[in-house]
């Protein structure tokens, strides 16, 4: 009788889960302005796997991760995978600037004020949360991702 009835991986309901900054987490909603002009909320991408990583221009290993983290946003996107892009206290222009020299299409949400930086405890850039479809962090990561196949792998704990 007890092995017809089985188990079954159980994730309780997202308003049990605490919200915070660790692996295992309700992510900490956020309301930020996009580069391009609109606004973008963590909750409203419920039911989409999110990749945020924040990071800013002057940054060398953010600056080198980009092109991994650009390759991943048109792959992806198809499978319904979010990337945001959260810049860290600069201004439109740099940040297009920057987006401009290297070719870059991503989201940008605009953290100009870094309390979105600071809610989320970032310490050292660059640095990504890796959100499942439930708003739940699956995954963090501190420090550039050295190849395309590096954030594959993180990926693998939020892509269906």
């Amino acid at each position: 009788m007890l092995l017809a009835s089985g188990c079954r991986s159980f994730t309780p309901p997202a308003t049990a889960i605490p919200e915070g900054i660790n692996v295992g987490n309700m992510a900490i909603d956020f309301q930020l302005q996009t580069l391009d002009g609109k606004t973008v909320k963590l909750s409203d991408l419920r039911g989409k796997p999110v990749l945020v990583n924040f990071w800013a221009t002057w940054c060398g290993p953010c600056r080198s991760e980009m092109p991994y983290l650009q390759q991943i946003n048109d792959s992806y996107a198809v499978k319904g995978l979010v990337v945001l892009e959260v810049d860290i206290g600069e201004d439109s222009a740099t940040i297009q600037k920057f987006m401009t020299e290297l070719n870059l299409s991503m989201t940008v949400p605009m953290d100009t004020d870094k309390k979105v930086a600071k809610a989320y405890g970032i310490t050292a850039i660059p640095s990504t949360f890796l959100i499942d479809k439930d708003g739940i962090i699956r995954g963090k990561v501190v420090g550039a991702f050295r190849d395309k196949a590096a954030i594959e792998n993180e990926l693998k704990k939020i892509m269906p």
